[in-house]
């Protein structure tokens, strides 16, 4: 029988689709402040959660009616493929149903919506397996609003980490190294071929190093030491600024002024990639919602529009730069990219921010598409960074990566 070329390419579409990785999608404007949280954090976190651990997914939207959004989940592998899993597999219950747990800001100049899902919940009762997931949202016109990717774990193996400076001397004050040794009950067949690794430095997926094989396997060690494999730029402490009262310049505020909302204008940055080192405490790069006078912060805190600057030199032609952060899930957007003001001589951008306290820095987006976080930053081996180990396992045989085990450590325990 003669295939046509019609069937050729919808065959080639398809399986493109099954095998692409996937990305994640950014909101539109008017939504906001999206996290995920356990039920023992205030703090956004990167989604990590442990099996049969409680969480949940709240964001804003920035309208004055209240707009339906839904929403589904799907199952992955450890690249982010689309895993073969049938839904009935891993989910115990339903998707694709409407978000209802809602409320409207409350003494606010900014009117918005705030949305809340909980997971577990009646309709989807239980996440049945560990692994990579994705959750989409989408509008009421079944348009996808945005998706996010979460990880579901269980303790099956230890992961004991250790961060080092860069064995690679060329690269010693800037760079530091994780080194891991993964042990425990679990018994792993063939693990160079069965076991990938991800760690993931501030919480920040884009830059995570991903699908790392041991080193080493002695006994039922998988022992990791590598040189240049393991190896992340120190980068900087975190910048930061805090916006809980909308009339105080509190810290990072240059000043404030009320308009049709209110805004925070912040002191005007400058490169630290030629200064010193200095320890300046941080949350690495996360966000926690607060304000004052509030009892209730999801719906009483209100929306500021924080002003940006930064005094360095005119960037090379091509070049582009960006107010980076968990924010907005360190997304690269036009509306986080600073342009240079001809009046002030400092490349300026405003964000619309829930009041709270922000972690920020700079990065610059180059002409080759490569992303430098050390230009205006600087990198430093002492700086402290939060680093989580990520282990995936699939059995010989097995249809579908578990997650079997789960650690992180922070680089103050850095050694020689």
């Amino acid at each position: 029988m003669a295939i046509s070329i019609k069937q050729i390419l919808l065959s080639l579409f398809i399986t493109t689709s099954v095998f692409a990785q996937v990305e994640e999608i950014n909101p539109p404007d008017y939504i906001k402040t999206i996290t995920f949280k356990s039920q023992s954090s205030s703090q956004a976190e990167l989604p990590i959660i442990k099996l049969n651990e409680p969480f949940y997914l709240e964001f804003d939207a920035i309208v004055e009616n209240e707009p339906d959004f839904y929403y589904t989940i799907e199952h992955y592998n450890y690249d982010w493929t689309k895993s073969i899993l049938a839904k009935a597999e891993f989910l115990l219950g339903l998707d694709n149903l409407r978000i209802i747990n809602y409320r409207n800001s409350f003494n606010t100049f900014q009117l918005y919506s705030h949305y809340r899902l909980d997971l577990p919940n009646k309709q989807t009762q239980k996440i049945k397996l560990t692994g990579n997931y994705l959750i989409t949202v989408r509008d009421e016109d079944d348009n996808i609003a945005f998706t996010r990717k979460f990880i579901i774990y269980e303790d099956l193996v230890t992961v004991n980490l250790d961060i080092k400076r860069s064995r690679n001397v060329s690269k010693i004050d800037k760079m530091q190294t994780v080194d891991m040794e993964i042990s425990g009950a679990l018994k792993f067949n063939n693990p160079s071929q069965t076991v990938n690794t991800t760690i993931i430095q501030n919480r920040n997926y884009n830059t995570a190093i991903k699908n790392l094989k041991p080193q080493y396997i002695v006994g039922d060690k998988l022992i990791y030491r590598y040189t240049d494999e393991t190896a992340f730029l120190g980068g900087n402490e975190f910048l930061f600024f805090e916006t809980r009262s909308p009339r105080a310049a509190l810290n990072g505020v240059a000043s404030t002024r009320l308009k049709d909302i209110n805004n925070s204008y912040l002191r005007t940055d400058t490169s630290r990639a030629n200064l010193d080192y200095t320890y300046n405490p941080d949350i690495n790069g996360r966000f926690k919602i607060t304000a004052v006078d509030a009892d209730d912060v999801t719906v009483e805190a209100d929306y500021i529009n924080v002003h940006f600057s930064l005094n360095i030199s005119e960037l090379d032609k091509g070049e582009r730069i960006f107010v980076y952060g968990n924010y907005n899930n360190y997304a690269l957007e036009d509306n986080n990219e600073l342009i240079f003001d001809e009046e002030s001589a400092n490349y300026i951008t405003t964000l619309k921010l829930k009041q709270g306290f922000y972690n920020y820095q700079y990065v610059i987006l180059k002409k080759d598409g490569s992303l430098d976080h050390g230009s205006v930053s600087g990198d430093f081996w002492q700086t402290e960074n939060n680093y989580k180990v990520i282990v995936y396992y699939r059995d010989l045989g097995a249809r579908y990566d578990r997650v079997v085990g789960f650690s992180e450590i922070s680089s103050t325990s850095i050694t020689n």
